[in-house]
């Protein structure tokens, strides 16, 4: 996108001749002869620069400096003064101002100035990106887990992290989809480019597409600024859509062809832009049920999921909560943290709909409200003592199972059932369905329904 700069003076001819040389150098420029002018255009669009007048009647620039710099701080101003005497310059300059040239100056001056300014305001703006990335960065690429199941996802992530293949995460909410599309990105040769992601849910439908593909300036009410999509941001890295299973029907065409052509075209624009994104896309939904509503375009699908991952609820990977309990123990800083038998019965016991994101939760309660070293069944909350446990009721429920007071998802409820089978008889498919009193075709269709697979050394 083109810089667009606000210049404020009141001497007309060189406001002219300025601007000028401004629109020559490619930049967009905006002119108001007054300081109270200049604001109301600044309020309208805040433009990446700020160049004003020092001495104006009225408002004057450092009138104009101090009200620019308490609504955008990250807005640069040059000021322009005909009294170029040090008192001047330590004045603007402890104002918030950048830089400042005096009166009479000439075009190579002013573009310099101009260009350095934007090259700062860039390269702050990357160092504010990428302490946010280092802020979080131990969290991008570690996934903790031993177990069968999370063995077979490490070793999907490293086979296709550092290709440009597309891919889709399934699984629950709280799983760590988040996580792997991460790892996938620190792990391939886009590492040191942008990891962008956006929240396809939580984004109401009509800025939804403006999020995506961006839009220019007076495509709708309201769009008084261009804007640059989430695509053109991760222009040369990795864009993860998350939840995009939520994507609105309309949009998935446009969002299939930017897949499809490597381009994206702005609401509003007759422009379009070639780029270079890889796509991870990530939802819990269950796809088969979408395709088969209609409610998500199949060609759009296997265009996601041309490599799928699938995340396995907590439930069907217990041998990792002990593992887990010590790493969010030591990530919230408590050190060695203790679980005695019934405690760490319960927790393993229990059916953890919100997946690690809720054991994670439940760790840094325990952490804060614990009286000692070692936690103990009466510092667990309720609901995992007496209620949401896998098949197994306690004993005076009378029911095989007992659901979460918020409800429950049948389909999911009939996996974990079949993944119980196929686990108490060492995923033997003839036993497990005699055991559920159903044929041996109907645990196999099941099976491949859900994406349940065997471990590797059994025989079925």
């Amino acid at each position: 996108m083109t810089p667009n700069i606000l210049l404020i003076d009141d001497d007309a001819s060189l406001r002219r001749v300025v601007e000028f040389n401004l629109q020559e150098a490619g930049y967009q420029v905006q002119s108001a002869d007054s300081g109270e002018e200049g604001l109301r255009l600044f309020a309208e669009e805040v433009p990446a620069l700020v160049i004003t007048d020092m001495q104006m009647p009225g408002m004057d620039g450092m009138q104009v400096l101090k009200r620019v710099k308490e609504t955008s701080p990250e807005t640069l101003v040059i000021m322009i003064t005909a009294f170029g005497t040090v008192d001047v310059a330590v004045e603007a300059m402890k104002g918030g101002a950048y830089d400042y040239i005096t009166k009479p100056f000439n075009r190579d001056e002013l573009r310099l100035t101009v260009a350095k300014a934007l090259q700062f305001r860039g390269l702050a703006a990357e160092n504010r990106r990428l302490k946010d990335e280092l802020a979080d960065k131990a969290d991008y690429h570690t996934i903790v887990g031993s177990s069968k199941v999370m063995e077979r996802v490490f070793d999907i992530v490293r086979k296709v992290a550092d290709t440009d293949a597309s891919v889709l995460i399934t699984g629950e909410s709280g799983t760590g989809k988040e996580l792997v599309a991460r790892s996938i990105h620190h792990h391939s040769s886009r590492r040191d480019a942008p990891f962008i992601a956006i929240n396809c849910a939580a984004i109401p439908r009509d800025l939804l597409e403006s999020e995506l593909f961006g839009h220019v300036r007076g495509a709708f009410t309201g769009a008084i600024k261009d804007k640059t999509g989430k695509f053109q941001l991760a222009d040369g890295g990795t864009l993860f859509l998350d939840e995009v299973g939520e994507l609105p029907l309309d949009l998935q065409p446009k969002l299939l062809r930017v897949l499809q052509e490597k381009v994206v075209e702005p609401v509003g624009g007759i422009n379009s832009y070639k780029l270079d994104v890889r796509v991870v896309a990530a939802t819990n939904l269950n796809m088969e049920s979408a395709l088969a509503d209609a409610t998500f375009r199949e060609d759009l699908y296997y265009r996601l999921a041309v490599i799928p991952i699938h995340l396995p609820s907590l439930r069907e990977r217990r041998e990792d909560i002990s593992l887990l309990l010590r790493y969010f123990c030591a990530k919230h800083g408590a050190g060695r943290v203790n679980f005695d038998t019934d405690a760490m019965a319960a927790i393993s016991s229990y059916r953890w709909p919100g997946n690690v994101r809720e054991l994670e939760n439940l760790v840094e309660r325990l952490l804060i409200m614990r009286n000692g070293d070692t936690i103990t069944l009466d510092d667990l909350p309720d609901k995992i003592c007496t209620r949401g446990t896998v098949p197994g009721a306690a004993p005076n429920s009378g029911n095989v199972i007992n659901l979460p007071d918020d409800g429950y998802s049948l389909e999911q409820l009939e996996r974990e059932v079949v993944v119980e089978a196929l686990e108490r008889n060492l995923w033997n498919q003839t036993a497990a369905a005699r055991f559920l009193r159903i044929p041996r075709h109907t645990i196999i269709y099941r099976m491949e329904k859900y994406g349940i697979l065997s471990p590797p050394h059994r025989n079925s």
